[in-house]
């Protein structure tokens, strides 16, 4: 072998070694366990159940509706009803991380799923809504859509990013992957690069990650919810 291969596999070798160190800790763990909601927590008023075969459902209670009252009276009442949010938060709150998790959305459905979100979606769910200081509008959401009636394709950072048509397979089951660092946001969908972005500086950088049912009229499966930590030194 010549001096300057040698070289070049010494200096290709450091280099390895030296971003093996910037990221300690990279371990996939269970984000969701399969059997129920330990380490989340509903807010809002949507029913979240798990079904047999691990699947996480989350839908909305239809008798909502019989419980109007009083009846709006014109469609901006209807519509803080209609679109008042509700979302399944974990408990912990995240730094760096990759998270890696399948979804299924209904017909004309619409969700998402959100990063770095400190309000946990409180004026999302409050009665009005506030639809200014929603997670997407004060953190990040990553969108799901099933021809649903905007232009934000599922795979993109809600509001900064739109991902392209075409990736996702509607009515199916999909892979998203989120990586979210200080400094970048990473969107993949079916292992193809879709969204991506260096974020906000005047957003938070951590936080907890949330499920989201968007309106009175969602219905979400989730399933292997799986998540690696990357700690810095």
């Amino acid at each position: 072998m010549n001096q300057s291969l040698i070289a070049w596999t010494i200096r290709v070798a450091g280099i390895l070694v030296v971003f093996a160190l910037g990221a300690v800790g990279a371990e996939w763990t269970a984000l969701f366990n399969g059997k129920d909601l330990e380490g989340w927590e509903p807010v809002g008023d949507g029913v979240w159940t798990v079904l047999g075969d691990g699947t996480l459902v989350g839908q909305r209670d239809p008798a909502s509706l019989q419980k109007l009252s009083p009846w709006p009276k014109n469609y901006g009442e209807l519509a803080s009803w209609l679109y008042r949010q509700a979302w399944l938060y974990t408990k912990k709150e995240f730094g760096d991380f990759d998270l890696r998790l399948e979804y299924w959305a209904r017909y004309g459905g619409n969700s998402g799923v959100s990063i770095r979100d400190a309000t946990r979606a409180r004026h999302a769910v409050s009665e009005p809504p506030n639809f200014e200081r929603t997670p997407a509008r004060v953190g990040y959401e990553i969108q799901i859509n099933n021809r649903y009636g905007d232009d934000w394709p599922s795979g993109s950072i809600y509001r900064f990013v739109k991902a392209p048509l075409g990736v996702q397979r509607d009515d199916q089951w999909n892979v998203l992957e989120i990586e979210s660092r200080s400094d970048r946001i990473r969107v993949r969908l079916n292992g193809r690069l879709v969204a991506e972005h260096p974020g906000d500086p005047r957003r938070p950088k951590t936080g907890p990650i949330g499920l989201q049912l968007h309106d009175q009229f969602s219905v979400m499966m989730f399933r292997n919810l799986r998540i690696r930590e990357v700690h810095r030194r």
